[in-house]
């Protein structure tokens, strides 16, 4: 599966120095990060999924 999503300049930039520190290409970073987050055991997955929702959820409305 394919995935695009966009950051802001401050959350690219971030992305950019983790991967630059790691030594690894800042999509295979992210990847990385969206595998490891879902390889969680299901109820700490639902707990960061919710966290990310309700953090994010004026953005999703505008966008719906």
């Amino acid at each position: 599966m394919k995935l695009s999503f966009d950051l802001t300049e401050a959350q690219e930039h971030a992305l950019a120095e983790a991967a630059s520190r790691l030594q690894v290409r800042p999509e295979d970073l992210a990847a990385a990060v969206i595998r490891d987050l879902v390889a969680l055991p299901s109820a700490e997955f639902d707990a960061v999924a919710r966290r990310v929702l309700e953090k994010n959820s004026e953005l999703y409305r505008r966008l719906a």
